[in-house]
């Protein structure tokens, strides 16, 4: 992982002045708060590279996480700070270059590698994780990878960000499209954490300048904070910073600024092996997952300590991996675990394995059969450590999501049995992913902010992994029949409606825009942010009128 050459506990006084930036900070502070930095970026930085295609590292940046998608751009220009990324901006508006723009290159789709993008703009050298005490909170480069900023903020004050497992996932675009991991039943999403962000933007008279926007009432910019708690990336401007800082928090102690995660968790993993199952006690099985986040995911429930990952795979691989973590710190935490995978396996009659070989994200964890305590960083470095897809230079994706507010339904059930137990898919890496959701993610009004699915229990990925381009269209066609199949009473997509609750922009999936696959006449961003669409598209017509910021599923400004 690329890592900051600064200090990272150098402490912040102001904003981004040092580097020469115009910055708009309404609402941060009283007065004034982009003061003089002390002790961060002394003397500023360098602008970063620009990558022509006869650089040796152009290849490995035109192409991101998906090798289905490739970009070839004329250049790629490295950012280094919000200075570098505007005046990269005005460069591309003057001479009308289309860009993209990268964080840690995880999109699954082509919005950032599209044959049409001329310039990429990579932020992985942004990538600090600082202390701002004139603000109260930890401010974050849009380059930071998830791990990092995870280890920075535990080792240098306590405190952590309730994100995803993946290690290698780019803050700049987890954060704008939510954020969630295995803390966030506990704690929310990422963006309940938000503070401000930082954004170069370009106005209708095509001025390029950086904004720093806020969640106090009194911003004038709060509505385009608003619009980075949900929205997606590459919609409004370049996201080059973030600040954290938890509502409620009080005091001048960082260390009671943020998230202060478990001191220890109770780890378990177990597989069950497809030659024990039939479709009763898979049904059986999925039925029980389901119902167990029915009745025990609301916001006060005990069990918002406990999340999931089930790794639902095709028979081609073997095995269902199901790995599950509890705060060990809150009372009678083994009970509850105990109770929640006994759960799971009621009435199924087969006893669980180790998990003794990698499943999905999951590494190999043989020696969790039986639960085990082990300190919170500990257990976010083995769970997110093998970063299969993201460290696999082959990878071909296709992906779906869904979420659902109540259990899967008989239909649904069986279409996964079907589709998963297929003896003719030999795709080990064909899995629905069924995700723990809900507790204190509920507790936030849908209207809140802009990630809209606030009354879901579980989110789904359905996922499918090749490495052979003569292979995409087999791949493919076996993913969108088992989405479409699905999901056929409501025409080929998870409605918004008493059962399913729509999709995840962070899971993007260009297929919702298209009426070949989507037959329900509800449009993709209505399944990814439900009835915030249109508050979106007042921010995207006030920040960025001239659609310069867009990609395959951009938010559109509003006439």
């Amino acid at each position: 992982m690329p890592q900051s050459n600064i200090n990272r506990r150098t402490v912040l006084a102001g904003g981004a002045a040092v580097a020469g930036v115009s910055v708009m900070t309404a609402g941060i502070t009283s007065g004034a708060a982009a003061a003089p930095a002390t002790g961060l970026l002394s003397g500023g930085r360098t602008p970063g590279a620009v990558i022509p295609p006869s650089d040796p590292r152009y290849e490995v940046l035109i192409t991101g996480i998906n090798k289905r998608f490739v970009a070839h751009p004329e250049h790629i220009k490295m950012i280094r700070s919000a200075h570098d990324a505007e005046d990269a901006v005005r460069r591309a508006f003057r001479q009308g270059k289309r860009v993209s723009v990268r964080s840690g290159g995880h999109c699954v789709a082509d919005f950032t590698c599209n044959p049409e993008v001329e310039v990429i703009l990579d932020f992985s050298e942004m990538n600090a994780v600082e202390y701002d005490y004139r603000r109260r909170a930890f401010v974050v480069e849009a380059g930071a990878r998830l791990y990092n900023v995870y280890e920075a903020l535990y080792k240098g004050w306590g405190v952590t960000l309730p994100g995803g497992i993946c290690h290698s996932v780019g803050i700049g675009g987890h954060v704008a499209g939510g954020g969630y991991g295995l803390l966030s039943r506990a704690h929310g999403l990422v963006v309940d954490h938000l503070l401000a962000v930082e954004v170069v933007v370009v106005d209708a008279r095509g001025r390029v300048r950086t904004v720093i926007a806020t969640r106090h009432e009194d911003d004038p910019n709060r509505d385009l904070w608003w619009a980075h708690t949900g929205g997606g990336g590459g919609n409004f401007g370049l996201i080059t910073r973030y600040w954290f800082r938890s509502p409620g928090a009080t005091g001048s102690d960082p260390g009671k600024q943020l998230v202060n995660p478990p001191k220890r968790v109770i780890a378990h993993s177990f597989d069950v092996p497809w030659s024990k199952l039939t479709e009763a006690k898979f049904t059986r099985i999925m039925k029980n997952v389901g119902s167990w986040h029915e009745h025990n995911s609301g916001p006060e429930s005990p069990y918002r300590h406990l999340s999931s990952l089930f790794n639902v795979n095709s028979r081609a691989h073997g095995r269902l991996s199901l790995y599950t973590q509890i705060d060990a710190d809150i009372p009678d935490a083994r009970r509850l675990l105990d109770d929640y995978l006994a759960a799971v396996m009621a009435g199924v009659g087969i006893k669980p394995v180790a998990t003794t070989k990698p499943s999905g994200e999951l590494a190999a964890m043989p020696g969790f059969l039986e639960p085990r305590e082990l300190p919170w960083l500990a257990a976010a470095r083995m769970v997110g450590a093998p970063d299969p897809v993201g460290a696999n230079p082959e990878a071909r994706v296709g992906l779906k999501s869904a979420y659902y507010k109540k259990n899967f339904t008989d239909h649904q059930v069986a279409t996964f049995w079907k589709y998963l137990s297929d003896p003719t898919l030999t795709g080990v890496d064909s899995t629905l992913v069924v995700l723990s959701f809900g507790g204190r993610i509920n507790s936030v009004a849908e209207e809140a902010t802009s990630s809209a699915q606030r009354s879901s229990v579980i989110k789904v990925i359905f996922q499918n992994i090749w490495a052979f381009e003569k292979d995409d269209d087999r791949f493919m066609r076996w993913i969108r029949a088992f989405y479409e199949d699905t999901y056929q009473h409501t025409k080929g997509v998870p409605a918004i409606d008493d059962v399913t609750d729509g999709c995840y922009i962070n899971y993007p999936d260009m297929d919702l825009a298209d009426p070949q696959y989507n037959t329900s006449g509800v449009p993709w961003y209505t399944l990814c942010y439900k009835d915030n669409y249109p508050r979106l598209q007042r921010v995207k017509r006030r920040w960025d009128p001239s659609d310069f910021f867009r990609h395959s599923m951009s938010v559109r400004p509003r006439n």
